[in-house]
């Protein structure tokens, strides 16, 4: 047998495995029932980082979906923040790739490189973790454009649910974002999101792995305390799971289940009401006398729909929120380039 196909056997062997200890019924539904509609000729990209949730991902994509199998593709993302183990982390993908016959896309991030540390071990890069999720996702973006693919596979599981929760709690997040992540989000003007995993833990995707026999890359970075979702996972997940005495982690995805719903009908309300119309003018007749949460969420509407939407403070969206739910005529500056009218119950853009 040749190494090559003696890579193949290995990690398809694999993915059957972890298929079954995994079986279909284990992913989210949302997903289940969305891919049961989609084109079979559709291009599916996959997230794939090397690490134990992305490579469970490509592993049960290829498992339950073989017929979708020449139409997978694997993103992989080097930051180039670790140097040589950045390096490794690319090759181990670039060897299961080749093990399921998965085609592979590598980008590789210069900024990356630069702030990598250089001298001593005490060294830290200074690049964030936003600086290192934008880079990332517009690589994405990217090389799904140049596919003409409209599918991107992430692979978030129910832990991720509780850590975002829990960060987003400390931003005053609202519904709309302590909903996340969701199974199957679809972002106008960008791919769908989707995340098969969310119903099942860390831990389960790990032990099923270990059961099929799988390895995979672990970031040290991780174990350190440099960025926010770090601390959340290594100190403050672990005491919130033991005080809840009971499946805090479940609980979360429930929550979040619940908040999505509580999100869509809301949107879905406003929908109907037709506040904004054509020319980019809020009533704010159709608004009054309803549930500030509708409110705000037209005013986001109206912010967005904007050439130029300003970047406004959350004090600044607040003030204007409260001048809309008074209806008095009002001027707000929104920046050096215009200004918030309220004439007429009407909500309106002015140039400065």
């Amino acid at each position: 047998m040749t190494r090559k196909a003696k890579l193949a056997s290995v990690w398809r062997a694999r993915a059957g495995q972890l298929g079954e200890s995994l079986p279909f019924g284990r992913l989210h539904p949302a997903v289940s029932g969305w891919a049961a509609k989609r084109r079979k000729s559709e291009v599916w990209g996959v997230a794939f980082s090397g690490g134990a949730d992305s490579l469970a991902l490509l592993l049960l994509l290829w498992a339950h979906w073989p017929e979708r199998r020449d139409r997978l593709v694997a993103l992989h993302f080097n930051h180039r923040l670790r140097g040589r183990e950045s390096l490794r982390d690319e090759q181990f993908c670039r060897r299961v790739c080749a093990g399921l016959g998965i085609r592979m896309i590598v980008g590789a991030w210069a900024v990356g490189r630069a702030l990598r540390p250089t001298v001593g071990r005490k060294a830290r890069p200074t690049v964030s973790e936003a600086e290192a999720r934008k880079a990332r996702h517009g690589f994405f973006a990217k090389e799904l454009k140049k596919l003409h693919c409209r599918v991107l596979w992430l692979a978030h599981q129910q832990d991720d649910i509780a850590e975002s929760m829990l960060m987003r709690l400390a931003r005053g997040s609202g519904a709309g974002g302590l909903a996340a992540p969701r199974p199957v989000h679809q972002i106008s003007g960008a791919p769908t999101n989707v995340r098969p995993l969310l119903n099942l833990k860390k831990t389960e995707l790990v032990a099923a792995l270990r059961a099929a026999g799988a390895v995979w890359r672990e970031d040290a970075s991780n174990a350190r305390d440099d960025h926010f979702r770090n601390r959340i996972r290594r100190h403050v997940l672990p005491g919130w799971v033991k005080a809840a005495g009971r499946d805090a982690l479940a609980g979360a995805a429930l929550a979040r289940e619940r908040l999505e719903e509580d999100e869509v009908a809301l949107e879905a309300w406003l929908d109907l009401l037709q506040p904004l119309d054509r020319t980019g003018r809020l009533n704010l007749a159709l608004l009054a006398g309803k549930p500030r949460a509708l409110t705000r969420r037209a005013l986001h509407r109206w912010l967005l729909a904007l050439k130029h939407p300003p970047d406004l403070s959350r004090q600044g969206f607040e003030l204007l929120l409260t001048a809309i739910e008074r209806g008095q005529p009002t001027r707000f500056s929104l920046g050096a380039k215009g200004f918030a009218l309220i004439r007429r119950g009407q909500l309106t853009y002015q140039l400065a």
